[in-house]
């Protein structure tokens, strides 16, 4: 029986079915992540086509049809149609030439399936006929889509010795599609090849992480990769039970996942150890500093809004949540603004320097202790200036 496509939001874009003109009867089809996850009920973020055209063919046609394309990875066989509705990746269909574990060399193909063939795993192999609807599916992703099961195409080894990457973009699936107990080859070729990832570059295994951290629930998956041997070569540091103490705390107080947060709960409270591990994934400066501060966390934490002053909102939610302590009182709370200046202590007969910034200090905490209430800076700074007299 003929699977077709269900009718969603993005297969009804009038752009995308401009686009589809262009490029000619049966010279298309959707592939990949739209149609899996139309399948699954899941919203859709971006649409991919393949086709059987060369890039340039593409570019042409497109551009006759008075649609903007962008060579994206034109040597890879990838343009990128700029759309009202959202940009569209167009890939002519390929096979693979060598691979060496980081880069693949490619040749175009004329045959579907030889595309299909070098993909990941067999839920992403999945295409569609823009016109039709029809579902091609060579590989099983079908079965494999209905039983939650995340499966690599053909020899898992093979796959992850063309890419080594792909350890990781399989635990990061499982955590996201999968069910368990997980496809027992895929789970032993990751945990035998998974000395593999030490030749990627550190940003890309960085990437991989935080995609994972980012999803609902990483944990159970993360403690599987854990026992697989996979985790100690990626973050040997990591504490695969602060994670799952961390996301149980998140959804107790209906807080949003933060791939950050979670990767400061993995690590221990250790501040050169945190800047090391954002230098190895190659976070940003900000990210770097807000690890750091996470790790610099102390075993209980004082009060939300205090600590938030302090750290900021985001600093002083990794923190508390790491810790298991309420974060109820930041909801909605914006920082205030110290409202007291150091000309106003200088007017009062105090000298400038050294000792206007103590002044300032000590009004400060007191304005903190009494909630930051601005009211009560006159009566602090005239008790505070009453000591120096």
């Amino acid at each position: 029986m003929t699977l077709t496509l269900p009718a969603a939001d993005w297969t009804r874009r009038e752009d995308l079915a401009l686009l589809v003109a262009a490029l000619g009867p049966g010279q298309s089809r959707y592939v990949g992540g739209a149609v899996r996850d139309t399948l699954l009920g899941i919203a859709v973020k971006d649409v991919d086509l393949a086709t059987p055209l060369e890039p340039r063919a593409v570019m042409q046609q497109l551009k006759s049809a008075g649609i903007q394309v962008v060579p994206t990875g034109i040597e890879h066989g990838t343009v990128t149609a700029v759309l009202p509705q959202g940009p569209v990746e167009i890939t002519t269909l390929r096979h693979d030439v060598s691979t060496d574990g980081r880069r693949a060399t490619v040749a175009f193909a004329s045959d579907w399936q030889d595309d299909a063939a070098r993909r990941d795993f067999t839920i992403n192999a999945l295409y569609a006929d823009p016109a039709t609807g029809e579902i091609f599916d060579w590989f099983g992703g079908l079965d494999d889509l209905a039983a939650r099961r995340v499966r690599f195409i053909g020899d898992p080894h093979q796959r992850i010795r063309e890419d080594h990457l792909r350890i990781l973009r399989y635990f990061r699936f499982q955590a996201r599609f999968g069910s368990m107990p997980a496809d027992a080859p895929s789970e032993s070729a990751c945990a035998e090849l998974a000395a593999m990832l030490k030749g990627l570059s550190r940003e890309r295994v960085g990437m991989e992480m935080m995609n994972l951290l980012s999803l609902t629930d990483p944990a159970p998956t993360v403690a599987r990769m854990a026992e697989l041997g996979v985790l100690e070569v990626v973050l040997p540091e990591a504490d695969v039970v602060a994670l799952a103490a961390l996301v149980a705390e998140e959804v107790r107080q209906r807080i949003a996942p933060d791939a950050l947060r979670r990767l400061a709960a993995l690590l221990p409270a250790d501040v050169q150890l945190a800047e090391a591990v954002a230098s190895r994934f190659r976070l940003s400066g900000a990210q770097k500093k807000r690890l750091a501060l996470a790790a610099a966390r102390e075993g209980t934490e004082q009060e939300a809004r205090p600590l938030a002053y302090r750290l900021g909102i985001d600093g002083a939610l990794d923190r508390l949540l790491i810790a298991g302590t309420d974060v109820a009182a930041l909801d909605g709370w914006t920082i205030p603004e110290f409202p007291l200046k150091g000309g106003e202590i200088v007017a009062r007969g105090i000298k400038a320097g050294p000792e206007v910034a103590r002044v300032l200090r000590r009004v400060e905490s007191g304005w903190i202790a009494a909630g930051f209430a601005d009211s009560l800076i006159p009566a602090l700074l005239d008790a505070e200036l009453s000591e120096q007299a």
